[in-house]
């Protein structure tokens, strides 16, 4: 009888560390993703109207390191093009931009992509972006090289990922 319970305890562990392993996987793919010096955190999206032409993802990154960071461009299969995008609003006039020569984030610095700001930029979507989708996202670093982000997507209108993020 020992050796049946002792068998039973050692198989539930496996499978209680075998879901625990893959529950890690899954925070993981929302949480931090490191680049040498360059930690690319929150990353999220919202959903879009369903003949949306475009959509933006937003994202977190700061640079540790004692050098500029210079992020070159943005890719994805989600759209005709992918682009690092400026908007601002000057004296009442919104305006959107293309970042041609991409961003530069200062040694020691943390730069938001953020709504009204810069962000990343799909043009000509292939399908509406729905909400509870997770987009694939590859940023590309000049020095550093790319990382690929899987950026999940809020609601429509959503103003940040907070509510992503436990106790936020």
């Amino acid at each position: 009888m020992k050796k049946i319970t002792r068998t039973l305890a050692l198989g539930l562990g496996l499978a209680l560390a075998g879901t625990a392993a893959i529950a890690g996987d899954m925070h993981k793919n929302m949480g931090d993703v490191k680049l040498g010096d360059i930690t690319l955190s929150k990353a999220w999206s919202r959903a879009t109207p369903p003949k949306a032409k475009g959509g933006g993802a937003f994202v977190t990154i700061h640079n540790g390191g004692t050098s500029d960071a210079h992020l070159i461009a943005a890719q994805s299969d989600l759209a005709k093009r992918t682009e690092i995008h400026e908007m601002k609003v000057a004296d009442g006039v919104m305006t959107m931009r293309q970042m041609k020569d991409g961003l530069i984030i200062p040694a020691g610095e943390t730069l938001e992509l953020k709504p009204g700001s810069y962000h990343i930029m799909f043009m000509g979507l292939n399908a509406p972006l729905k909400q509870g989708e997770m987009l694939d996202v590859t940023l590309q670093f000049e020095k550093a090289g790319s990382a690929e982000l899987k950026i999940p997507v809020m609601k429509m209108g959503a103003k940040s990922g907070a509510h992503h993020h436990h106790g936020h």
